[in-house]
C-alpha cells in the first residue's frame, strides 16, 4: 500500500471545503494537524465517527491541533453534513480522490478507506491508521495521545 509511513513527510494539498475556502496542509505548518479520512457523508459509521471528534474539539484545540476531515463528496455535501450532525471542523472535498491516493487510503475498488494520520508540526507523520474494512474508528483518546506524542 502506497502513501506516507511514520516518520514520513506527509504529502500537502490544496482542496476546497467547508466555509467557502480552500485548505491546504502548509495553512497549518507549525501546528500539529490531524487528517481525517472518511468514505462518505452521512453514512452511520462516518456519523459517530465525526461527531465523536467534533464532541472532543476542545482536547484537539487545547493541544494546539487542527482536525480536518477528508472525503470524495463535494463542498455543498459537506456542509449540509457539517449541518445536519453538528461536525465543526472544516470538511475538505478529495472528489477526484488525489489526496486519498497519495496517502494511500484508498481500497481495490477506488473507494476510501476510514483512515487517519497525526501530522507533527514540521509536516512530519507521527501517527498513521489505515483501516482494511472501513468498519470501526480510531477512538478520540487514541488521537489526542498521538498529537500528545508528536510533540
Amino acid at each position: 500500500m502506497a502513501g506516507p509511513a511514520v516518520g514520513d513527510p506527509a504529502p500537502g494539498f490544496v482542496l476546497p471545503g467547508t466555509g467557502a475556502r480552500e485548505y491546504t496542509l502548509a495553512d497549518h505548518a507549525g501546528q500539529p494537524v490531524v487528517l481525517v479520512f472518511y468514505p462518505q457523508d452521512n453514512s452511520p459509521v462516518c456519523i459517530l465517527q465525526l461527531r465523536s471528534y467534533s464532541d472532543g474539539l476542545s482536547e484537539f484545540s487545547d493541544l494546539g491541533a487542527q482536525v480536518l476531515g477528508l472525503s470524495p463528496q463535494s463542498v455543498s455535501s459537506h456542509e449540509a453534513f457539517a449541518a445536519r450532525f453538528g461536525v465543526r471542523f472544516p470538511l475538505l472535498a478529495d472528489e477526484d480522490k488525489s489526496v486519498g491516493s497519495r496517502y494511500g487510503i484508498l481500497g481495490p475498488l477506488g473507494f476510501y478507506r476510514r483512515s487517519v494520520f497525526v501530522v507533527d508540526a514540521g509536516g512530519v507523520v507521527r501517527y498513521a491508521h489505515r483501516s482494511m474494512t472501513s468498519l470501526a474508528f480510531v477512538d478520540r483518546r487514541e488521537l489526542t495521545q498521538a498529537v500528545r506524542s508528536s510533540a
